[in-house]
């Protein structure tokens, strides 16, 4: 049942998408008292594979991912890479490895600084502690920054996977330190990831904030329908127009309400934007859509974070893979690529599984260190190719397109072959490189590698940025599209930059944060929410 005061006035809600954003946000409407329209284009999450994180790898190319590819990369050997999306209750919260990660301070205060007051480290710590509950190891105290009764469950306390052991000693041994809690304020260092697990099952934003609620009479919940586009009248949102999942170019459906919030993600909102004639003019006009609003950083500034992987064999142990384990992937590190960085710029993260691309072959007791690069500098852009629903979006992330994005991932790349070499794996475990393999050596060779196996980590962002200025697209203060009324994006496509590290903890901060802006019109800290009885 929803929880506001009984002289709340009620408004009606349209939130597009089920995931992290769009489930924080439907359950915080609620609660505020409002009626809710929550729609998603997939469909419940009875696909076993979701509720164990360890089986994340056979939702790819399933009924609930997007599916989605990018164009040809002109700096990674003109490769198209697969952009994994959820399409199902809970996002791409039911397809990812749960990992909680906040990110540097530096990164919030850099996006108060770039043109969004109101969102400095300061600003936005109190809402990522009220999403979560902070499940440490045994014997080590919180730190304040903190959340304890949230509804997202943040688990550390957790066993590891002997692999992983070695991996961490593997990372001291190369000079990395051990970090027991990156997200109390220091990233760097090797640690534990946390994640979102309860009961050695997935539990995403929408088990914990929508599940309980499905019953209120308040909650209109419709699967299997795309979004159209957003219907605009004089200036201001008025709905939406939705058609079926099986009949994307079918007869629209009109749904009217006060508000039109799109949770759609980084790729979808503004897909959905500029359907609705809300983008670049000259961009729309080429694909034969009318234009509503002209706004021309719609579908800019898309970047993501980048993977390369470095396999070994492991010849001398059998690595473990017992049923009670949680996540084929249990450790990462933060580390400066460069020393006058004030933060990392790269997170290797590690698995106990060979990553292989489908180029590869190799043995099955094999281990992945991907090296990973989270500050990157190159930008590209997402269009359409036409204006029907079914039309086809392109995604150019203009990957190395700097090429500081590719020196920081060749010395992430080259620290993760040093791991391997090391004695806790190459002696501990008889750690025997596969790929690249001993055979490439030159730096020219290395980067050949790179530029074949680069890959996403699934962190694509900023394609409805927040901020003034001409390529703007939402503002700062209440996360309302420039130039049209009644109309919101809460999700990873505002903001300005990319977080150092996982963006779905980020996600959920801005959605705790939008939702008090647009219920209450208080985000001081000391507004920060909870839902009670959750998290633990």
């Amino acid at each position: 049942m929803s929880t506001s005061p009984a002289s709340t006035p009620t408004k009606t809600y349209i939130v597009v998408g089920a995931g992290t954003a769009g489930s924080i946000m439907t359950r915080r409407l609620l609660d505020a008292g409002h009626e809710v329209t929550l729609l998603e284009a997939g469909a419940q999450d009875l696909n076993p594979a979701i509720h164990l994180v360890s089986r994340l790898g056979e939702l790819w190319h399933s009924p609930e991912d997007w599916d989605y590819f990018t164009v040809p990369q002109q700096h990674a050997d003109g490769r198209v890479i697969h952009w994994p999306r959820g399409r199902v209750l809970g996002g791409s919260h039911a397809l990812n490895a749960t990992i909680w990660v906040r990110g540097a301070a530096q990164d919030y205060d850099a996006w108060a600084a770039d043109g969004c007051p109101g969102w400095s480290w300061e600003d936005v710590l109190p809402w990522f502690k009220a999403v979560e509950t902070y499940v440490p190891p045994a014997g080590q105290v919180p730190d304040a920054s903190r959340g304890t009764n949230g509804p997202v469950p943040v688990v550390q306390d957790y066993p590891l996977n002997p692999i992983f052991g070695s991996i961490i000693e593997a990372a001291e041994h190369v000079g990395v330190p051990y970090n027991e809690d990156y997200n109390a304020g220091t990233l760097d260092g090797v640690s534990q990831q946390q994640v979102n697990v309860r009961d050695g099952r997935r539990f995403n934003t929408y088990m914990a904030y929508v599940k309980p609620v499905e019953d209120d009479p308040s909650l209109t919940l419709r699967t299997g329908v795309l979004l159209q586009k957003v219907l605009v009248e004089d200036g201001r949102a008025v709905g939406v127009a939705v058609v079926p999942l099986d009949d994307p170019d079918g007869a629209p459906e009109e749904i009217r309400a006060d508000e039109v919030i799109l949770c759609a993600g980084a790729l979808d909102s503004p897909k959905i934007l500029l359907r609705s004639g809300i983008g670049p003019a000259g961009h729309l006009a080429d694909v034969g859509v009318p234009v509503v609003h002209d706004l021309p950083g719609v579908g800019e500034n898309l970047h993501d974070h980048l993977l390369a992987p470095v396999i070994a064999e492991a010849t001398k142990r059998t690595i473990e893979h017992p049923e009670s384990d949680w996540s084929v992937t249990q450790t990462h590190l933060f580390w400066r690529s460069r020393p006058d960085l004030d933060v990392p710029d790269t997170q290797p993260i590690h698995f106990s599984v060979p990553m292989y691309d489908e180029e590869m072959t190799g043995p099955a007791n094999a281990f992945t260190l991907h090296s990973g690069l989270v500050r990157p500098y190159s930008r590209g852009t997402l269009r359409l190719t036409g204006p029907r629903v079914s039309d086809p979006v392109e995604l150019d992330p203009n990957i190395f397109d700097d090429p500081r994005d590719r020196e920081a991932l060749l010395a992430s790349f080259r620290q993760a072959r040093a791991m391997v070499a090391a004695p806790p794996l190459a002696e501990d475990w008889g750690a025997a490189e596969l790929y690249p393999g001993p055979e490439v050596r030159t730096e020219e060779e290395e980067i050949a590698y790179i530029n074949r196996f680069v890959t996403t980590y699934h962190h694509q962002v900023g394609t409805c940025r927040m901020g003034a200025g001409p390529d703007a697209v939402v503002s700062p203060e209440d996360l309302r599209v420039h130039g049209i009324d009644g109309l919101r994006v809460v999700d990873a496509s505002v903001m300005p930059r990319v977080p150092s590290g996982n963006t779905n903890a980020p996600t959920a901060m801005i959605a705790e944060r939008a939702a008090a802006l647009i219920t209450a019109g208080d985000a001081s800290p000391s507004a920060a929410p909870e839902v009670a009885g959750a998290g633990r």
